[in-house]
């Protein structure tokens, strides 16, 4: 039980830093969009976009591994684990780096930063600093000190967000108001590359934080350690990075499926920033994640036919949750756009639709529990590759016609194709009693929600005010109706609650 309750709690702790911190970094979207135009914002995109491919590929799964050889049997000692992660880790980010400065300028030509180098080494080191932490991140999380993990994170979250607002707010009101003393310090031409620099300080601060666990144990290197722990990784390295190209590369390939670069950098702006209004379904269901799972996993840890019917029980309940999401996002986007500027509403259509994908998504993360069980894991990497070239023929075929809106179509027709794989697959590889009828019910109830509450009763011509109150009952209906359906939900949630207010 002792044990039970210290995972609780790490698991609170690691998943507030989570949403905490994603939370925070959505907040810097406003600043972006109200200072830069939609051309400029279009290479931010862009560029962060490589750096979380690159991030992919050199961490290559060692995380993973590190956690997998640190609790093996044949090896131990973890400190020797540990060791060899770093010393693999630092070798690729280091020959990552002098690749990187070798080649620059065409590699910024890419990267459409011809005229600002600068912006693609100083996004270079950065990744490279964060790859390397990666190890240390995960060594807190194996001695099980999330504290000192969620600290390390948010302050490096806090540094980031103090220097965009130093730079991008503060530096150009003192040049104006005593330009000897601070215009030496802020070149209005650098413009963008502010948001560069301030992730290149702050991934500086969280390397000088980490130094505690970089000290105190014998650096060593073993060689044979190292190449079983590379062959463990392989397929996790390939999943990982079709998974995060899955969900960059339409914006990598924008600017090369659009003709005119100019229209493209616009585009991908406009694109970008509302990408990120839609991204608030993901830290919702995140929020959800973590704060589901424990309750679902504590009903009945036993086998078989309960624990299965767990596992439908957070299906189920995702899926309500999700759609009320939508539907609240939705519903009140005219309030909710004001997150950007006005110069990237035209973009507002490709809300509903990302937020679709990425509940798609969502569905597709739960459904992964069938081949996790069952230690099918390769499984994930052929779903992956399978969105993948979904998400890249889609794009090639739609883009062109549809503009960013084609990056959009893409990315939910590939969700929506690895959600289907999984869940067919599933059913014949390790099947779980899903109550799929009752969650498309759900689905057609939303739908039918939705067309009231978007298209109905702006029909009626009711006024800001009352359409807004008519929505929230909407809304309401939809809760009351998954309550009286699911009439365990509520009182099981009590149930548990109650418990754990005893407890303390």
């Amino acid at each position: 039980m002792p044990g039970i309750k210290s995972l609780a709690k790490d698991t609170a702790i690691y998943g507030l830093s989570s949403i905490v911190g994603r939370f925070l970094n959505w907040l810097l979207v406003p600043l972006y969009t109200a200072v830069f135009a939609p051309e400029a914002y279009g290479v931010v995109t862009y560029v962060y976009s490589v750096v979380a491919l690159a991030m992919a590929v050199l961490t290559y799964g060692i995380e993973t591994g590190f956690f997998r050889f640190a609790n093996h049997e044949r090896w131990s000692d973890p400190m020797e684990v540990y060791s060899t992660c770093l010393i693999s880790l630092a070798t690729t980010s280091t020959m990552f780096v002098l690749l990187v400065a070798m080649f620059l300028n065409p590699i910024s030509d890419v990267m459409e930063c011809a005229g600002h180098p600068s912006f693609v080494m100083m996004m270079a080191v950065c990744v490279a600093l964060d790859a390397f932490l990666a190890i240390p991140y995960s060594y807190l999380r194996y001695k099980k000190r999330p504290v000192r993990f969620a600290t390390i994170r948010l302050t490096n979250i806090g540094v980031n967000i103090g220097l965009n607002l130093f730079f991008i707010l503060l530096c150009p009101r003192l040049a104006v108001w005593a330009p000897d003393t601070f215009g030496g310090i802020y070149d209005a031409d650098f413009g963008i590359g502010y948001i560069f620099l301030s992730n290149l300080i702050a991934s500086a601060v969280n390397m000088l934080m980490m130094i505690p666990e970089l000290r105190g144990f014998r650096w060593r290197f073993n060689s044979r350690l190292w190449r079983e722990m590379m062959t463990y990784s392989a397929p996790l390295l390939v999943l990982s990075v079709a998974g995060i190209m899955n969900q960059t590369v339409d914006k990598i390939l924008y600017p090369v499926l659009v003709s005119d670069p100019a229209e493209a950098a616009y585009g991908l702006g406009i694109y970008g920033a509302n990408y990120k209004v839609a991204i608030v379904m993901v830290m919702f269901l995140q929020a959800f994640r973590f704060a589901y799972e424990p309750f679902i996993f504590s009903r009945d840890r036993g086998a078989g036919e309960s624990r299965n019917k767990a596992y439908s029980d957070a299906m189920k309940y995702f899926v309500i949750f999700a759609l009320v999401i939508f539907l609240g996002v939705m519903f009140y986007l005219n309030i909710v756009r004001h997150f950007i500027s006005s110069r990237y509403y035209s973009g507002l259509d490709v809300v509903p639709v990302i937020m679709l994908a990425e509940l798609f998504f969502g569905i597709f993360f739960n459904l992964s529990l069938w081949y996790k069980l069952s230690d099918r894991t390769v499984w994930g990497m052929w779903f992956s590759l399978l969105g993948l070239a979904v998400t890249l023929a889609m794009n090639v075929l739609l883009v062109p016609r549809l503009g960013y809106m084609g990056c959009a179509w893409a990315a939910l027709t590939s969700y929506g194709v690895m959600m289907l794989a999984s869940y067919f697959v599933g059913r014949a590889k390790h099947p779980i009693p899903y109550e799929t009828g009752r969650i498309l019910g759900y689905f057609g109830i939303a739908a039918g929600i939705y067309a009231v509450g978007m298209y109905a009763l702006p029909a009626m011509d009711m006024g800001a005010l009352l359409t807004g109150a008519a929505r929230a009952v909407l809304i309401l209906l939809f809760v009351l109706i998954a309550v009286r359906r699911e009439n365990m939900l509520v009182g099981e949630l009590a149930a548990v609650l109650s418990r754990r207010l005893k407890s303390r």
